[in-house]
């Protein structure tokens, strides 16, 4: 079929026959024609306010969220026993180490190390965050943090 003014038709389903109000109260649309009872409701332009305090009482009813959660991604605790028990004296330990050793997952971002468990190797700490007593503690058996 050739494509011309006259040979154009819309597609199925998009276009939707309008309701035919006011036929009789056996149509189902009679009587008020679909504007509800008589008052405030009947009018042109009188229910919108309604649909507001309805809303209202949804927002009322929402609990608020106090406080704030920070978008920065936290560093993964690495502890000095993980170190001990992962690491050979002399070695170093950065990200790529740790994740190497599946000390730390691999998808993680940053690490810090945390004073929490014995160090006795000489260990060389690189590229990681470290708390005071991490480094002190890192400091004691030989070892250096850069």
């Amino acid at each position: 079929m050739k494509l011309a003014i006259h040979t154009l038709k819309a597609s199925k389903g998009s276009r939707h026959t309008a309701k035919k109000l006011g036929r009789g109260n056996a149509s189902g649309h009679g009587n008020y024609s679909g504007h509800g009872g008589k008052g405030q409701t009947a009018r042109s332009g009188g229910s919108r306010g309604l649909k507001l305090k309805g809303f209202k009482r949804l927002m009322q009813s929402t609990p608020k969220l106090r406080g704030f959660t920070s978008i920065a991604t936290r560093p993964t605790e690495v502890f000095l026993s993980d170190l001990e028990k992962h690491f050979a004296a002399g070695e170093t330990v950065n990200l790529v180490t740790l994740k190497e050793k599946n000390v730390i997952a691999a998808s993680v971002k940053t690490a810090k190390v945390v004073g929490t468990g014995e160090l006795k190797k000489k260990l060389t700490v690189e590229g990681l965050k470290t708390t005071a007593s991490a480094k002190i503690a890192i400091e004691k058996a030989g070892g250096e943090v850069k």
